[in-house]
């Protein structure tokens, strides 16, 4: 399984079964970021806000993917969605690995939605803060959920992401295990420790 991040929460996934975009974002709605031309058998945005939903920036190549997908409601804020509306974490199985996508995340899950989760192998996670859980809140759930290895997203960094998020730092700072990748792209084979930053492209 190979992973490319486009920064904020866009990843591209490319499996046996398939390739899946994750959260595409619009022209001009993250700063600093630029998303290029992607193509992909689907595509999947966890909410319908500017910086996740632009499906129309992804070209479906009409393959049907043989990967299974699976939902799990939440909200974007801790007032069940009354500040900023439903959010859909997206648990994707391929290649004998689960991988969960969990968008703009803005609550503690409950004890139901982690048991929804399960054993995984990969979470991609919001550490930021403000529009999203924040980094404390982030390490919390990945202690709670035990995943292999978990990749943050949507943070402030050199020349990217707005103003009010906080850098990637203040959720490492919690783990001992830190890999900085030197790369955008990722193949979870090559994945050592716990927790993975990758490098943003910008």
């Amino acid at each position: 399984m190979k992973l490319t991040w486009y920064g904020h929460s866009c990843f591209l996934i490319e499996t046996e079964a398939g390739s899946l975009v994750f959260d595409p974002y619009a022209p001009g709605s993250v700063p600093g970021m630029s998303l290029p031309p992607l193509r992909a058998d689907a595509v999947v945005c966890s909410h319908g806000h500017r910086d996740h939903g632009y499906a129309a920036g992804v070209t479906l190549t009409g393959r049907e993917p043989g990967f299974t997908l699976r939902s799990i409601p939440c909200f974007h804020d801790e007032e069940k969605g009354a500040k900023r509306g439903e959010n859909r974490i997206t648990v994707l199985e391929a290649e004998g690995l689960r991988v969960a996508h969990l968008g703009d995340l803005g609550h503690r899950l409950s004890a139901e939605q982690l048991a929804a989760l399960g054993k995984l192998d990969l979470m991609l996670i919001p550490v930021g803060g403000f529009y999203t859980i924040d980094a404390d809140t982030a390490a919390a759930l990945v202690e709670a959920a035990q995943p292999r290895h978990c990749i943050p997203m949507h943070y402030r960094g050199e020349g990217f992401g707005y103003d009010v998020i906080g850098p990637v730092e203040d959720f490492t700072r919690h783990f001992d295990a830190v890999q900085q990748w030197d790369s955008n792209v990722l193949e979870l084979q090559d994945a050592e420790a716990p927790v993975i930053v990758l490098r943003c492209p910008v």
